[in-house]
């Protein structure tokens, strides 16, 4: 659809009547982040164990120091040939974003359920530097509602505080990120996306926060520019690809 084409003062006109419509959702974004801030914990008295480029690691371990901790729950099980691509695509603006982070007293990993050697190959192909650990054979993914057992598929897995359908649960539909990622779709789908967010006190890990599907939204950068550029997303059916995929047939 051809948009309007009207004078500068016209357009400045319609500018400023959304600009007040941005500064409130700054405003509620704001408050919002602050409500995040202020959620009850939950004690951690579980003991967790991961793979990393350092050798075995504990949670605490993954704090490296700092007093918080944020994960994003990367979908890459055991029997993916290759990462989830939408998990890729959001995990491209990773690796600018650790120092920062641990510069501001909070520590940053990606965890998932491939083996370490699987993530260390795809962190090499991608290029990507930022700290990543294997839950292989752990709880971690599974306590945390991103992973699934095909039992907990058949019965209808609960995901982002909802319970989906049986059917739904089971089947993953014909999904073409399955295909891209070396598996089948029930497979593929008990793997699912998300964030969580720890704090360590006194020598206390506790959980503070999760979220999961569009939840992690915002975490994704290229959304966040295309939002922005005339025709927004312009999504025709899974037009996004690996970075190192564009152009191949």
């Amino acid at each position: 659809m051809q948009n309007q084409v009207v004078s500068r003062d016209e357009w400045l006109r319609a500018r400023l009547t959304l600009l007040k419509e941005e500064k409130e959702l700054t405003r509620r974004s704001d408050a919002l982040a602050r409500r995040r801030q202020e959620l009850p914990w939950v004690r951690i008295d579980k003991e967790y164990r991961f793979e990393t480029d350092a050798g075995s690691a504990s949670l605490a371990d993954l704090f490296k120091g700092r007093s918080q901790l944020l994960v994003y729950h990367f979908m890459f099980g055991p029997d993916y040939a290759a990462g989830c691509p939408s998990c890729s695509a959001i995990a491209d603006g990773f690796n600018g974003i650790v120092d920062h982070l641990e510069n501001h007293d909070v520590a940053f990993s990606a965890v998932s359920r491939a083996p370490l050697a699987k993530l260390q190959a795809y962190k090499q192909r991608l290029d990507w530097t930022f700290p990543w650990a294997s839950s292989y054979g752990g709880d971690f993914n599974f306590d945390f509602n991103v992973s699934f057992t095909p039992e907990q598929q058949r019965e209808g897995i609960e995901y982002n505080y909802v319970r989906e359908a049986k059917l739904e649960a089971a089947s993953g539909g014909d999904d073409p990120f399955a295909a891209m990622s070396g598996t089948d779709a029930a497979t593929y789908t008990r793997e699912r996306p998300g964030m969580s967010a720890f704090v360590l006190e006194d020598g206390v890990i506790y959980h503070t926060y999760s979220a999961y599907s569009r939840g992690v939204d915002g975490l994704w950068g290229m959304y966040q520019w295309l939002d922005r550029a005339p025709r927004g997303r312009n999504e025709t059916d899974v037009w996004w690809r690996r970075h190192d995929e564009y152009g191949k047939s």
